[in-house]
């Protein structure tokens, strides 16, 4: 018998065959392309690792965080531990969480109460800022593997696990968002801004964060996923049929979004206008798609009060949906706090958020769609928050952020391309790699 080597089309050792029909020889000279198409897919090229190791260093100090403020007897957090509360006694079949059922004293439960503390507004004793998603996936993790089965050292780990889940998908939503409208450069400005924000790490790992994260990646899919369905109404095709997918992501974003912070249900209302500024010439489609989204979005607030008719009515007719307080508008310093709150959460845009302002104002080439859609959504969400200061939580300043951070890396992508391209490329060097190094010498000395 002969011995016949095959090269290998794709470069590689070759098929090394001894007496071999041709057709196994073709078969299995398939199968290794296929594999090699499967093991190397663009989902998994270059750009996609880079992501991945910033948001690998994301987590670990948000981890770090955790691990921290356990060492300091900082867990659970008054806040943290009724959240915790409220969504088992819900998810074991007992009282639906935000309702008189379950917001009793603290004698009856014996959990410090979250109201004293301003972490809970309460109208007929019901929760009008949040609907019980927000407590279901605050105790899920805990429901799943109760804290009983874990040494005490990881337990608030576990219950950091939901928020840390959506910190992690808000930073890859946010990259993939960014790469898609500014090419890589604005998707890594963007992540790199967002994994060294002091705030996108607090809210997700701090002992007193209010675990609004989930609210803030909802409002940001609601927007971005409108925006992209409302693209492909350019193709001839059947409305409802052929989106379904992005239909019901934009239905999930609309109800995880509004049922973590009723408040952010507005942005409801401001996505029709958008969808139809991006696709006016199909307005019938754009009401079909929107509506069904938000039937989505009833489905799931819905289903939250374990689909109890009377409850979830009584929770709707109780929601404080719109927190507007005019008088906030004229006393200085709420604007001040709102400065302070943006810059402190992310230094960095103390430099970049004047530049990429001062860029898109004296240079025309900035001033389109993809930069001015998130500058106007974050300018209505820095608004709301003006508006209201007695809110208790921070969904209306994190999203501000997220969507500063969409628009300033937009701005900075083009300026990537401008004759000053090297000045630009070592001004943002200098000004992300300085916030990265700051903010772990801060995480480490803590």
């Amino acid at each position: 018998m002969g011995c016949n080597v095959d090269a290998s089309p794709e470069g590689g050792s070759g098929l090394v065959s001894i007496g071999v029909p041709n057709m196994v020889k073709h078969s299995v000279s398939s199968v290794t392309r296929m594999l090699r198409r499967f093991l190397q897919p663009d989902a998994f090229r270059a750009p996609q690792f880079a992501a991945a190791a910033l948001l690998l260093v994301y987590l670990l100090q948000c981890v770090w965080l955790v691990r921290v403020q356990t060492l300091h007897g900082r867990f659970p957090d008054s806040g943290q531990a009724l959240r915790i509360y409220q969504g088992l006694e819900q998810w074991q079949s007992g009282a639906i969480a935000g309702t008189p059922e379950s917001l009793r004293s603290e004698a009856a439960t014996g959990v410090p109460s979250a109201g004293r503390s301003g972490h809970l507004r309460v109208r007929d004793g019901y929760d009008q800022d949040r609907s019980p998603l927000y407590y279901l996936v605050a105790a899920a993790p805990l429901l799943l593997r109760p804290a009983a089965w874990l040494p005490e050292s990881l337990q608030p780990l576990l219950a950091a696990t939901p928020y840390l889940f959506f910190g992690v998908m808000l930073g890859a939503s946010l990259w993939y968002v960014a790469r898609r409208l500014y090419g890589n450069p604005g998707g890594y400005i963007a992540l790199a801004l967002y994994c060294f924000s002091p705030a996108m790490i607090v809210n997700v790992a701090g002992a007193q964060s209010l675990g609004e994260m989930g609210a803030v990646w909802g409002a940001f899919g609601a927007v971005f996923t409108a925006i992209a369905v409302a693209h492909t109404l350019y193709a001839p095709r059947e409305v409802v049929l052929w989106n379904w997918r992005r239909i019901l992501l934009l239905g999930l974003s609309l109800g995880l979004g509004a049922g973590n912070q009723f408040s952010l249900g507005v942005l409801a209302l401001v996505i029709l206008p958008l969808m139809f500024w991006v696709a006016p010439v199909r307005p019938r489609a754009v009401l079909a798609i929107w509506t069904t989204a938000m039937a989505v979005a009833a489905v799931l607030l819905f289903a939250a009060y374990f689909f109890e008719p009377a409850s979830f009515w009584q929770g709707m007719l109780h929601a404080r949906w719109m927190d507007f307080e005019p008088a906030a508008f004229g006393v200085s310093v709420s604007y001040r706090n709102a400065v302070q709150t943006i810059f402190v959460n992310s230094p960095p845009l103390i430099f970049a958020l004047p530049v990429a302002l001062i860029a898109y104002r004296g240079w025309k080439r900035t001033r389109y769609f993809g930069n001015t859609a998130p500058l106007l959504i974050a300018l209505l969400l820095l608004i709301l928050a003006l508006g209201a200061p007695n809110f208790p939580g921070q969904g209306f300043h994190l999203a501000t952020l997220i969507f500063l951070f969409v628009f300033v890396s937009g701005v900075f992508a083009d300026l990537l391309e401008s004759q000053q391209s090297l000045l630009v490329t070592a001004g943002l060097c200098g000004l992300l790699g300085a916030s990265a190094v700051w903010n772990l010498w801060q995480l480490w000395r803590i």
